[in-house]
């Protein structure tokens, strides 16, 4: 029975080179997921206690919760109330703009995943065509009297580079899948957020933070 260090030198060079690839891809995903665990708030408590504070009119507090909580919802807070003096309008272009600013944080280094799950299953037919060729060569060099186990080397490079082309692909594809679905979520607690504390700070004046 083959182990996976066996597997992988049997498979050649394009079996090195997906190993890599794939810890490349673990390395993004673990860090995405972190970065999304860290970002995905509980909005409706966090905005319920900006609410309250700013209904003693202290926006210097409303402010440093803003400022001591991580993640895209409370820096999107933080601008309405930094912009309330410029009335409905003003706050909700401050808000687009902010919210433009929060995505593509949120999006990054996910075509990092997108990419290797395409081109996974690619590298493992590259690596079965060489493995084919390496077959192919011997047979013209050996004649009729090669053995099976000239063969067999080639036969090996070309069935585990393809399975481990579709090794990698498959998780970075489910992987991808899950984070876009996390991002979905955050920006979605972006839009009610943004809408919530819209209101919030438009319908009744608020003093100037000292």
């Amino acid at each position: 029975m083959f182990f996976l260090p066996q597997w992988v030198k049997l498979g050649g060079p394009m079996s090195w080179l997906l190993l890599l690839v794939s810890a490349g891809a673990v390395a993004v995903f673990i860090e995405r997921l972190l970065h999304y665990h860290r970002a995905q708030i509980n909005s409706a408590e966090f905005l319920n206690g900006v609410r309250t504070v700013l209904k003693r009119e202290n926006v210097v507090e409303a402010l440093s919760i803003c400022e001591a909580t991580p993640g895209p919802v409370p820096r999107l807070v933080k601008t309405a109330i930094l912009n309330h003096e410029k009335g409905r309008e003003g706050v909700r272009e401050a808000l687009e703009e902010a919210g433009l600013l929060e995505v593509p944080r949120l999006e990054e280094k996910l075509n990092v995943l997108a990419t290797i799950a395409q081109i996974a299953p690619l590298m493992g037919l590259f690596g079965t065509v060489l493995g084919f060729m390496r077959i192919f060569s011997r047979i013209e060099n050996a004649g009729i009297n090669i053995e099976k186990q000239q063969l067999a080397g080639g036969v090996w490079e070309a069935l585990i580079c393809t399975a481990l082309g579709l090794a990698v692909a498959i998780p970075c594809y489910a992987g991808y899948n899950y984070l876009v679905n996390r991002v979905n979520s955050i920006v979605l607690d972006m839009e009610k957020a943004s809408t919530e504390i819209l209101n919030i700070v438009t319908n009744k004046p608020l003093p100037k933070p000292q």
